[in-house]
């Protein structure tokens, strides 16, 4: 608590004034927390100040909330990079990061609990720095910061603010992302990476982790033969939560004869607990594409789960209990081709009809992005849920065709659609309205213009080839392995 005082006066955070009439105070608590590494031995003990911000009034003292963080394909992205090129990754932390954002606000605290002095106990805080707790802290931090890195001479992505980008005269690159005071560098200027990292440790407290090994939960090990992102200890510490750490493991995270719908058996008495779960599963997915699908089903009965849909959880941990350390592998396969393919399970859900899309997308043989997401609206054929589906993916496409060109990475080459239905691949090149098209949207056509332009090249692929599969429906166990094995997936905790 004195180390997190003394970092409060050193930056300047407030000044104690009078209260002025008319105005409030946001009051303050401490909070306490043990860190763990992620071997679980305890890393150190934090104290922190944090402002009862529920108590702010908009239009008062606060005002817009919004701060961006990156997006997880991007830094799936630049780790593919730094695989494909052999470039270090490196780290770095900034301490009590809200505390460097600016506040263009009027705001007045109470003083913190245990360290008011005596001749002051009539006055408060007067805010000149953002402080943790506060509405406006994400967005002050994140412009002070976008500024600090900018100065450096550094370009901000239009495709995702969070990311940064240098290329100097020489052809040589920088690239930094951030994800609220987690920083990932990489790139091909080694001078340029290590005065970049004095240039912010000139303008913040920052610490030096070195090469990057633990980020937001993800295990990173790399080596001379890739990357590879897995989340063991954090699946490790879900089956422990939930007391399945002996549970008997199976070989599909779904049954595929099973069909889940609203109001299965008796509902839960404490449906908080399948939230919570079912929330860290959706975080596991990041590393995790095999339970994608399985994922996005038990999320779909977050309002009122049933013991069914316990059981169904349940079964996807056992799963993970499988393979606990199963992660993703990123290396140099020598190209740097997007190809992308897209699936949709054609009126798979039982309760409304919807279909479900499925895609997935990979950079030079590595595996950025994928998504299982059901359709907002009843599809009236196969063809036409295929055909959303590629325009799903379609947007991710130029998306990251977008994010690539401004990293000046790989050929400016025509981008793979891969898609196992031939009429949607029809519909997609031929502008024909006809009886089966005219009742889609407008908006899933732009992907003709796509294909018109030649920045997009749609082809066929065989049912059985089609990796995409995984994300519309539950599979076997021989099938899930198959198509886990051509996604990258690696587990470099499994014996030798």
């Amino acid at each position: 608590m004195v180390d997190e005082m003394t970092a409060l006066h050193s930056n300047g955070t407030w000044d104690l004034v009078v209260l002025p009439s008319g105005k409030s105070t946001v009051g303050c608590r401490w909070v306490y927390a043990v860190k763990v590494g992620p071997d679980g031995q305890v890393d150190r003990l934090k104290a922190r100040l944090v402002a009862k911000g529920y108590t702010q009034v908009y239009g008062s003292d606060y005002g817009d909330t919004f701060s961006p963080v990156a997006k997880i394909a991007s830094v799936r992205l630049l780790l593919s990079m730094a695989a494909m090129c052999s470039w270090p990754l490196y780290q770095l932390d900034i301490k009590n990061v809200f505390l460097h954002g600016d506040l263009a606000e009027e705001v007045y605290m109470e003083q913190p609990p245990g360290f008011v002095a005596q001749g002051e106990s009539g006055l408060v805080c007067r805010l000149r720095r953002s402080l943790y707790g506060l509405k406006q802290s994400p967005r002050a931090w994140f412009s002070r910061f976008s500024s600090v890195v900018q100065e450096f001479g550094m370009l901000r992505s239009t495709a995702d603010h969070s990311v940064f980008y240098h290329h100097n005269s020489l052809g040589q690159c920088i690239y930094l992302v951030v994800y609220v005071d987690d920083i990932v560098i990489t790139g091909s200027d080694q001078d340029g990476i290590q005065k970049l990292k004095q240039h912010l440790f000139t303008h913040f407290q920052t610490k030096d982790l070195g090469k990057l090994k633990y980020f937001l939960g993800i295990e990173i090990a790399q080596s001379s033969s890739g990357v590879v992102l897995s989340q063991r200890k954090y699946a490790l510490d879900i089956l422990e939560e939930t007391g399945m750490l002996d549970c008997k493991p199976v070989d599909t995270p779904m049954d595929p004869n099973v069909k889940l719908v609203p109001g299965q058996g008796e509902p839960l008495g404490d449906p908080g607990r399948y939230r919570r779960l079912v929330g860290k599963l959706n975080y596991l997915t990041i590393t995790r594409p095999d339970i994608s699908f399985p994922v996005s089903v038990v999320s779909q009965f977050l309002q009122s789960p049933c013991d069914s849909h316990w059981d169904a959880v349940i079964r996807i941990l056992r799963y993970i209990k499988s393979t606990p350390g199963q992660g993703v592998l990123y290396e140099n396969r020598g190209h740097t081709q997007v190809v992308g393919y897209t699936d949709a399970d054609w009126a798979g859900s039982p309760t409304d009809r919807c279909s479900t899309s499925g895609y997935c997308v990979f950079i030079g043989g590595n595996l950025i992005s994928w998504k299982s997401k059901k359709q907002d609206v009843v599809a009236r054929s196969s063809a036409e849920a295929e055909y959303r589906a590629m325009a799903l993916e379609t947007c991710e496409l130029i998306w990251l065709r977008h994010l690539l060109q401004e990293f000046r990475f790989g050929k400016d080459e025509q981008m793979k659609l891969i898609c196992d239905n031939q009429a949607a691949l029809h519909i997609a090149s031929n502008l024909v309205f006809h009886e089966r098209t005219k009742h889609i949207e407008v908006d899933c056509h732009f992907i003709r213009e796509k294909i018109a332009s030649g920045c997009v090249a749609t082809s066929f692929v065989n049912s059985n080839d089609q990796l995409a599969d995984i994300f519309t429906k539950s599979l076997r166990g021989p099938r899930i392995k198959y198509i886990c094995n051509k996604l990258g997936a690696y587990d470099v905790y499994a014996p030798a």
